[in-house]
């Protein structure tokens, strides 16, 4: 611990730390984004016809039977090492537990509640803010809460594969150099960073479903 604790200071001190923690947290931020849009925009569109979930859920599922580690060395032969693939490949990662809570939130709205939103004349947007999105948000944010974690790994996927900088190409290098201290250092901050967007997401979900309480 002593050791791990001085490569820390050592990194901190000469700013080598806080720029691959930046790299990793930009990446990281960008493929949460982008996968849970993604995923929420799918999501609702096959919440709302169980002809097109017949149709396209198959290929869904198929997609995530295919490891990310295979899909990645792709990627970043396609768009390049820098940080495109690692977004697509974070996005990738969390696209999936974030369309099923998605799906199935929207579908939990009361029918006797849709019912009074029909007898009131209410439009399908109406319909969509006031009823169906907060019945769904429980299960949006638990997705969420799970896809916030996988963002991290995946991202660090994509620098194993293929980067000049971030924290996965930290433990690369302290693997290639057999400096363990470096390693810890390196995934101790991803673990932070990990617990940092789950607890940001519980603030969120608090905040959200305040009325539910």
């Amino acid at each position: 611990p002593e050791r791990v604790w001085a490569r820390f200071l050592t990194l901190a001190a000469d700013g080598a730390l806080w720029r691959h923690t930046a790299t990793t947290l930009n990446e990281v931020l960008a493929g949460l984004a982008l996968g849970m849009a993604v995923a929420f925009v799918l999501g609702y569109l096959l919440s709302r016809s169980r002809t097109v979930e017949r149709l396209v859920a198959p290929y869904i599922v198929a997609s995530q039977s295919i490891p990310i580690v295979a899909i990645a060395p792709l990627l970043v032969i396609w768009f390049g090492a820098g940080a495109t693939s690692k977004i697509i490949v974070s996005a990738l990662i969390v696209f999936f537990p974030i369309l099923i809570s998605s799906i199935a939130g929207l579908r939990s709205a009361e029918p006797d509640l849709l019912d009074l939103m029909r007898s009131l004349e209410a439009t399908r947007w109406q319909t969509f803010v006031k009823l169906e999105l907060p019945a769904a948000m429980p299960m949006i944010v638990s997705g969420l809460k799970v896809g916030a974690t996988l963002s991290v790994i995946g991202a660090v996927v994509g620098e194993f594969v293929g980067a000049d900088r971030g924290l996965g190409f930290l433990v690369k290098q302290g693997q290639g150099l057999y400096d363990t201290p470096l390693m810890f250092v390196a995934v101790l901050t991803l673990v932070i960073i990990a617990m940092s967007l789950y607890g940001l997401v519980a603030l969120i979900e608090r905040y959200l479903l305040a009325w539910k309480q």
